[in-house]
């Protein structure tokens, strides 16, 4: 099965109007995205561009900026690309069925500079610089015990701040600046 053939198992485009294509739309470097997910319960989807394709984590609380919160990332399956810039709402009765909004985007590089990103994968370590419109600066995926759990931790560095809770601050989608509920209008 290729890198997207679980995406694709799960999913019936004719009713879903999540993305089928594999297109990037950004040429600046590797892309992320964080993607908050109002499914059976509300989550933060965080994906990577890595070998063509998204690899991507749900974190329940959402990403932190303060150094000492470990949050858990269970590891889905790898989206397209073009999934990066969807918005929308996915029919209730299909597969992550919920609203969906681009919660931050942007470009990322690696920080082993001696080890590819798809080394650090292998190993359960990757470590990321973020330069998003929310997010900035280093944050680390360990791998634990569990087959598909992680953790994501924000590093220390200038960026950091304890005080600062973007999750809670900040509701509204980077693309179209509306919050999940005026999404769900839609």
């Amino acid at each position: 099965m290729d890198k997207l053939g679980e995406y694709i198992k799960k999913r019936d485009f004719e009713k879903t109007p999540e993305p089928g294509d594999n297109k990037r739309n950004d040429t600046r470097g590797p892309i992320f995205v964080i993607q908050k997910h109002s499914a059976s319960n509300l989550h933060y989807d965080f994906r990577l561009e890595m070998n063509g394709v998204l690899k991507s984590w749900a974190i329940p609380k959402g990403p932190s900026l303060n150094p000492s919160e470990k949050r858990l990332a269970i590891e889905t399956e790898d989206h397209p690309l073009g999934y990066a810039n969807f918005e929308g709402t996915i029919p209730e009765k299909e597969y992550g069925g919920g609203t969906v909004l681009v919660w931050d985007k942007g470009v990322f590089k690696n920080l082993k500079d001696k080890m590819s990103l798809e080394e650090s994968y292998k190993k359960g370590q990757i470590e990321v610089w973020l330069e998003g419109e929310k997010l900035e600066g280093g944050y680390v995926l360990v791998k634990t015990g569990r087959e598909d759990h992680w953790l994501l931790i924000k590093m220390k560095d200038d960026k950091a701040d304890r005080r600062r809770n973007p999750v809670s601050t900040e509701p509204k989608s980077v693309i179209s600046g509306k919050t999940i509920k005026e999404l769900k209008k839609n």
